[in-house]
Protein backbone atom coordinates (compact mmCIF):
# COMPACT_ATOMS: atom_id res chain seq x y z
CA UNK A 1 0.00 0.00 0.00
CA UNK A 2 2.87 2.54 0.93
CA UNK A 3 4.66 1.59 -2.68
CA UNK A 4 1.08 2.89 -4.46
CA UNK A 5 0.66 6.03 -2.38
CA UNK A 6 4.52 6.63 -3.43
CA UNK A 7 3.62 6.21 -6.45
CA UNK A 8 0.23 8.35 -6.97
CA UNK A 9 1.82 11.33 -5.01
CA UNK A 10 5.04 11.08 -7.81
CA UNK A 11 2.47 11.26 -10.49
CA UNK A 12 0.57 14.15 -9.13
CA UNK A 13 3.41 16.22 -8.35
CA UNK A 14 4.77 15.24 -11.74
CA UNK A 15 1.24 16.53 -13.27
CA UNK A 16 1.40 19.84 -10.82
CA UNK A 17 4.69 20.44 -11.91
CA UNK A 18 3.07 21.68 -15.46
CA UNK A 19 -0.36 22.69 -14.05
CA UNK A 20 0.81 24.60 -11.24
CA UNK A 21 -2.24 25.03 -9.61
CA UNK A 22 -2.68 22.88 -6.44
CA UNK A 23 0.78 23.20 -5.72
CA UNK A 24 1.79 19.41 -5.08
CA UNK A 25 5.09 19.84 -7.01
CA UNK A 26 6.57 22.40 -4.13
CA UNK A 27 8.85 20.32 -1.93
CA UNK A 28 6.98 20.79 1.16
CA UNK A 29 4.41 19.13 -0.24
CA UNK A 30 5.84 16.64 -2.08
CA UNK A 31 8.38 15.53 0.65
CA UNK A 32 6.18 15.74 3.53
CA UNK A 33 3.52 13.63 1.62
CA UNK A 34 5.99 10.89 0.57
CA UNK A 35 7.01 11.10 4.45
CA UNK A 36 3.75 10.87 5.82
CA UNK A 37 2.74 7.71 3.46
CA UNK A 38 6.44 5.77 4.66
CA UNK A 39 5.92 6.88 8.23
CA UNK A 40 8.70 9.55 8.42
CA UNK A 41 6.50 12.61 8.34
CA UNK A 42 9.42 14.68 10.36
CA UNK A 43 12.14 13.60 8.06
CA UNK A 44 9.72 14.10 5.63
CA UNK A 45 8.92 17.56 6.51
CA UNK A 46 12.55 18.76 7.17
CA UNK A 47 13.86 17.75 4.16
CA UNK A 48 10.76 19.40 2.00
CA UNK A 49 11.33 22.91 4.00
CA UNK A 50 14.86 22.52 3.18
CA UNK A 51 14.41 22.42 -0.38
CA UNK A 52 11.80 24.73 -0.13
CA UNK A 53 14.01 27.30 0.85
CA UNK A 54 16.14 26.53 -1.76
CA UNK A 55 13.61 26.71 -4.31
CA UNK A 56 12.33 29.70 -3.14
CA UNK A 57 14.31 32.09 -5.55
CA UNK A 58 13.45 29.57 -8.76
CA UNK A 59 10.50 30.98 -11.31
CA UNK A 60 9.39 30.37 -14.90
CA UNK A 61 10.43 33.70 -16.67
CA UNK A 62 9.21 33.56 -20.25
CA UNK A 63 10.78 30.66 -22.02
CA UNK A 64 13.70 30.12 -19.20
CA UNK A 65 12.86 26.90 -17.26
CA UNK A 66 13.89 26.73 -13.55
CA UNK A 67 15.18 23.16 -12.60
CA UNK A 68 12.67 20.64 -11.58
CA UNK A 69 11.65 20.84 -8.50
CA UNK A 70 9.09 17.34 -8.92
CA UNK A 71 11.43 15.36 -9.63
CA UNK A 72 14.04 16.13 -6.85
CA UNK A 73 11.42 16.24 -4.34
CA UNK A 74 9.98 12.78 -5.05
CA UNK A 75 13.65 11.14 -5.87
CA UNK A 76 15.50 12.87 -2.76
CA UNK A 77 12.37 11.79 -0.72
CA UNK A 78 12.83 7.94 -1.31
CA UNK A 79 16.86 8.03 -1.22
CA UNK A 80 16.03 9.34 2.01
CA UNK A 81 13.58 6.98 3.20
CA UNK A 82 15.87 3.89 2.36
CA UNK A 83 18.90 5.88 3.74
CA UNK A 84 17.08 6.32 7.34
CA UNK A 85 17.40 2.34 7.73
CA UNK A 86 21.06 2.28 7.73
CA UNK A 87 23.39 3.17 10.36
CA UNK A 88 23.96 7.13 9.48
CA UNK A 89 22.28 9.54 11.63
CA UNK A 90 19.09 10.94 10.17
CA UNK A 91 20.43 14.27 10.04
CA UNK A 92 23.32 13.58 7.54
CA UNK A 93 21.05 11.30 5.55
CA UNK A 94 18.76 14.59 4.87
CA UNK A 95 22.05 16.53 4.29
CA UNK A 96 22.61 14.21 1.61
CA UNK A 97 19.30 14.19 0.40
CA UNK A 98 19.27 17.89 -0.12
CA UNK A 99 22.73 18.00 -2.10
CA UNK A 100 21.42 15.51 -4.24
CA UNK A 101 18.44 17.48 -5.09
CA UNK A 102 19.98 19.88 -6.81
CA UNK A 103 21.37 17.78 -9.74
CA UNK A 104 18.10 15.93 -9.62
CA UNK A 105 16.20 18.85 -10.58
CA UNK A 106 19.03 19.52 -13.76
CA UNK A 107 17.51 15.63 -14.60
CA UNK A 108 14.00 16.46 -14.43
CA UNK A 109 14.64 19.81 -16.46
CA UNK A 110 16.42 17.78 -19.30
CA UNK A 111 13.14 15.12 -19.00
CA UNK A 112 10.75 18.18 -19.06
CA UNK A 113 12.25 19.37 -22.07
CA UNK A 114 11.40 15.87 -23.56
CA UNK A 115 7.83 15.91 -23.11
CA UNK A 116 7.92 19.48 -23.90
CA UNK A 117 8.83 18.57 -27.08
CA UNK A 118 6.95 15.92 -27.72
CA UNK A 119 3.45 17.99 -26.69
CA UNK A 120 4.79 20.36 -29.62
CA UNK A 121 3.28 17.18 -31.90
CA UNK A 122 -0.14 16.94 -30.09
CA UNK A 123 -0.72 20.25 -30.67
CA UNK A 124 -0.50 19.87 -34.36
CA UNK A 125 -2.86 16.53 -33.73
CA UNK A 126 -5.37 18.42 -31.94
CA UNK A 127 -5.14 21.26 -35.05
CA UNK A 128 -5.98 18.13 -37.40
CA UNK A 129 -8.39 15.79 -35.26
CA UNK A 130 -10.15 18.52 -33.10
CA UNK A 131 -9.63 16.11 -30.58
CA UNK A 132 -8.54 18.86 -27.93
CA UNK A 133 -9.16 16.93 -24.51
CA UNK A 134 -8.02 14.06 -25.37
CA UNK A 135 -4.69 15.30 -26.39
CA UNK A 136 -4.53 17.66 -23.66
CA UNK A 137 -4.89 14.48 -20.84
CA UNK A 138 -2.00 12.68 -22.86
CA UNK A 139 -0.01 15.48 -22.31
CA UNK A 140 -0.59 16.44 -18.92
CA UNK A 141 0.15 12.75 -18.25
CA UNK A 142 3.77 12.55 -20.11
CA UNK A 143 4.42 15.04 -17.37
CA UNK A 144 3.70 12.81 -14.62
CA UNK A 145 4.82 9.78 -16.44
CA UNK A 146 8.19 11.32 -16.08
CA UNK A 147 8.43 11.17 -12.58
CA UNK A 148 6.66 8.35 -12.18
CA UNK A 149 9.06 6.08 -14.29
CA UNK A 150 12.31 7.22 -11.94
CA UNK A 151 10.47 6.19 -8.81
CA UNK A 152 9.51 3.01 -10.00
CA UNK A 153 13.20 2.23 -10.64
CA UNK A 154 14.27 3.39 -7.63
CA UNK A 155 11.72 1.61 -5.49
CA UNK A 156 12.95 -1.09 -7.48
CA UNK A 157 16.89 -0.91 -5.64
CA UNK A 158 16.30 -2.89 -2.18
CA UNK A 159 17.28 -0.84 0.60
CA UNK A 160 19.98 -3.11 1.49
CA UNK A 161 21.78 -1.97 -1.54
CA UNK A 162 21.54 2.02 -1.10
CA UNK A 163 21.85 1.52 2.51
CA UNK A 164 25.38 -0.47 1.98
CA UNK A 165 25.94 3.04 -0.10
CA UNK A 166 25.47 5.37 2.36
CA UNK A 167 27.36 3.49 4.87
CA UNK A 168 30.22 3.50 2.55
CA UNK A 169 30.42 7.03 2.39
CA UNK A 170 32.97 8.78 5.17
CA UNK A 171 31.12 11.05 8.43
CA UNK A 172 33.69 13.73 7.30
CA UNK A 173 31.41 14.12 3.60
CA UNK A 174 28.52 13.85 5.62
CA UNK A 175 29.48 16.72 8.11
CA UNK A 176 30.18 19.04 5.09
CA UNK A 177 26.72 18.10 3.45
CA UNK A 178 25.56 19.19 6.45
CA UNK A 179 27.28 22.50 6.78
CA UNK A 180 26.48 22.93 2.48
CA UNK A 181 22.94 22.22 3.05
CA UNK A 182 22.19 24.75 5.16
CA UNK A 183 24.49 27.44 3.32
CA UNK A 184 22.44 26.76 -0.02
CA UNK A 185 19.25 27.31 1.84
CA UNK A 186 20.37 30.63 3.04
CA UNK A 187 21.41 31.62 -0.44
CA UNK A 188 17.85 30.37 -1.45
CA UNK A 189 16.10 32.72 0.80
CA UNK A 190 18.58 35.36 0.09
CA UNK A 191 17.47 35.60 -3.28
CA UNK A 192 13.98 35.98 -2.96
CA UNK A 193 14.90 39.13 0.16
CA UNK A 194 17.13 40.44 -2.69
CA UNK A 195 14.40 40.56 -5.27
CA UNK A 196 11.61 41.82 -2.45
CA UNK A 197 13.66 44.15 -0.80
CA UNK A 198 12.40 47.76 -0.22
CA UNK A 199 12.25 50.41 2.10
CA UNK A 200 8.39 49.03 3.00
CA UNK A 201 9.76 45.56 3.52
CA UNK A 202 12.85 45.39 5.35
CA UNK A 203 11.14 46.21 8.56
CA UNK A 204 9.41 43.36 8.28
CA UNK A 205 12.46 41.15 7.63
CA UNK A 206 14.17 42.50 10.66
CA UNK A 207 10.83 42.19 12.99
CA UNK A 208 10.63 38.77 11.59
CA UNK A 209 14.48 37.45 12.31
CA UNK A 210 14.17 39.09 15.81
CA UNK A 211 10.97 37.33 16.66
CA UNK A 212 12.29 34.14 15.30
CA UNK A 213 15.25 34.47 18.21
CA UNK A 214 13.03 34.22 20.66
CA UNK A 215 12.78 30.29 21.63
CA UNK A 216 9.49 30.85 23.93
CA UNK A 217 7.46 31.89 21.23
CA UNK A 218 5.83 28.83 19.08
CA UNK A 219 5.52 28.37 15.71
CA UNK A 220 1.81 28.89 16.18
CA UNK A 221 2.33 32.54 17.75
CA UNK A 222 4.62 33.40 15.00
CA UNK A 223 2.22 32.79 12.32
CA UNK A 224 -0.53 35.19 14.17
CA UNK A 225 2.12 37.88 14.64
CA UNK A 226 3.62 37.52 10.98
CA UNK A 227 -0.25 37.45 10.20
CA UNK A 228 -0.94 40.81 12.22
CA UNK A 229 2.07 42.63 10.71
CA UNK A 230 0.83 41.75 6.99
CA UNK A 231 -2.84 43.19 8.04
CA UNK A 232 -1.51 45.98 9.79
CA UNK A 233 0.51 46.30 6.32
CA UNK A 234 -2.45 46.32 4.27
CA UNK A 235 -4.80 48.76 6.46
CA UNK A 236 -1.59 51.37 7.01
CA UNK A 237 -1.24 51.05 2.75
CA UNK A 238 -5.09 51.52 1.94
CA UNK A 239 -4.71 54.44 3.79
CA UNK A 240 -2.01 55.53 2.27
CA UNK A 241 -3.61 55.14 -1.17
CA UNK A 242 -6.66 56.78 -0.01
CA UNK A 243 -4.95 59.74 0.85
CA UNK A 244 -3.55 60.66 -2.52
CA UNK A 245 -5.12 63.06 -4.42
CA UNK A 246 -2.63 63.06 -7.46
CA UNK A 247 -4.54 63.77 -10.95
CA UNK A 248 -1.16 61.29 -12.08
CA UNK A 249 -2.36 57.83 -11.59
CA UNK A 250 1.17 56.34 -13.74
CA UNK A 251 3.21 58.55 -11.46
CA UNK A 252 1.97 57.69 -8.46
CA UNK A 253 2.23 53.50 -9.50
CA UNK A 254 6.02 54.76 -10.28
CA UNK A 255 6.39 56.71 -7.52
CA UNK A 256 5.85 53.32 -5.30
CA UNK A 257 8.54 51.53 -6.98
CA UNK A 258 11.12 53.79 -6.45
Amino acid sequence: MQTILVLLVAFVAGIEGILDEFEFHQPIVACTLIGLVTNHLTEGLLLGGSLQLIALGWANIGAAVAPDVCLASVISSILMIHGLESAIEARYVIAFSIALAIPLSLVGLSLTKVCRNLAIKLVHKMDETKKVSYYQWIGISMQGIRVLIPTVVLLLIPSSVICSILEMIPVSIYKGLLIGSGVVCVVGFAIVANVLGSKFTYPFFMIGFGLACMTSLSLLSLCFIGGGLVWLYMLLNAKEQSSKTSDDPLGDILNDYE
